[in-house]
């Protein structure tokens, strides 16, 4: 087994200065200005300028780096069958309790393994009252401070098989997973192809299930056509329609031709900045981003070990999979599922497809809550996992030995 060792983020000086001296040689377009809907042809200048210039002269890699350095980090080497070896950066917090449940905690994009702070000092604990967890959040390959993938065919097949190595290094031969976004995909990969055996439990947040077909799933069918959708089902249809319609283009550039866009993310900070920002800002439930956030979010990508390009090319990858990735991870599996459900999330499908995907043992719902749920709503996410998890839960006790109560 490769060793485990301890990391901490260190940017070397030259990088940082570099940085700045790119920030003050940029150049600007213009704009056309639409002051009802400022954010509807991207990021808005005047928001970009003024980040840029924080960006330069005031805000403080290394105070952000200090703070990233607070959650406990590892590196180790993993081999992905047929692609070869990598190095795997993750954070890993055990809680204090010994039999807690292993938690892997997959993050997405344009996020990065930053998205497990806020809930991971709440999810060590517990024991009493609530199930404590030890948790473990990769950066996948191609993210933050893991190895560039640089091999074609390189999926999300892949970044599941390398996330559950991981846990298994980590002498968690079973385990429960949390994900999103792409961690949604991560997650539902590694049900299909762990599950019973290793995967013992996951939790979703951005579910995309099939439509239910008489032929496919015929008891959900006929159930489906039987329930009028809810209001908020309703509005959820909308919201996914109006995103496709509008706010689905990075996802097209990425999954056809994201060697071109990369030119811009990896050589313009700018570039890459306005880039991110405008998902943070539109796929968020009105969360109130500070730029030392935004800053920080980008600068995980910026100073990245893969480089800021490599993170969206597993989206070429997802789309010239076949079957595709989200089609792929439509296919129904046994492990039990918990499904999440925040009201500006970007795809929101009918309730009752969920249960195409698996075995629905825990369900929620929220009125406030974006794309990034476990930055936007912490709370929510250690509540879910409190709740599925907790004596009396639908996968309380799912691994033998490890309940997350005291003996």
């Amino acid at each position: 087994m490769s060793p485990i060792t301890a990391f901490k983020i260190a940017i070397p000086d030259d990088k940082v200065k570099r940085l700045k001296q790119k920030l003050s040689l940029t150049d600007f377009p213009d704009e056309v200005v639409d002051a009802d809907e400022p954010w509807s042809r991207g990021s808005p200048l005047a928001v970009v300028k003024r980040l840029a210039h924080y960006w330069e002269r005031e805000f403080d890699w290394r105070k952000a780096e200090a703070v990233l350095n607070e959650s406990p980090q590892y590196m180790t080497k993993i081999e992905v069958g047929g692609f070869g070896i990598y190095d795997i950066h993750f954070v890993h917090q055990p809680s204090a309790l010994a039999n807690a449940i292993p938690l892997l905690f997959v993050h997405g994009w344009p996020g990065s393994f930053i998205e497990v702070t806020k809930v991971l000092p709440h999810l060590v604990k517990g024991g009493k009252d609530f199930p404590a967890f030890h948790v473990v959040a990769p950066s996948l390959i191609d993210f933050g401070f893991s190895s560039a993938s640089q091999k074609k065919s390189f999926n999300i097949d892949q970044h599941a098989e390398a996330c559950h190595k991981l846990m298994l290094a980590l002498g968690y031969n079973e385990y429960v997973v949390q994900g999103g976004d792409l961690g949604y995909l991560v997650a539902r990969f590694i049900a299909l192809r762990y599950g019973s055996k290793h995967c013992k439990a996951y939790h979703i947040n951005s579910a995309a299930p099939s439509a239910p077909t008489a032929t496919s799933h015929p008891r959900i069918f006929a159930k489906a056509n039987a329930t009028p959708l809810s209001e908020t089902e309703v509005t959820g249809l909308k919201r996914a329609e109006l995103f496709s319609k509008e706010g689905n283009g990075y996802y097209r550039e990425q999954a056809t031709k994201p060697q071109t866009i990369g030119y811009s993310m990896t050589d313009s900070p700018v570039g890459l900045l306005a880039w991110i920002y405008e998902k943070l800002h539109d796929w968020s439930d009105e969360y109130p981003w500070t730029d030392d956030e935004i800053l920080t979010w980008v600068g995980i990508h910026y100073f990245s070990k893969a480089g800021a390009a490599a993170p969206s090319r597993v989206y070429y990858e997802m789309e010239h999979r076949q079957p595709t990735a989200f089609v792929a991870a439509q296919a129904y599996t046994d492990v039990p599922l918990g499904v999440a459900r925040f009201s500006k999330d970007l795809v929101l499908l009918p309730k009752l497809w969920n249960h195409t995907l698996g075995p629905i043992v825990f369900e929620s719902e929220y009125e406030r809550g974006g794309h990034f749920a476990a930055w936007e709503r912490p709370d929510a996410v250690v509540q879910d996992l409190r709740a599925m998890f907790k004596e009396g839960g639908g996968a309380y006790n799912c691994i033998a030995g490890r309940s997350g109560y005291k003996d």
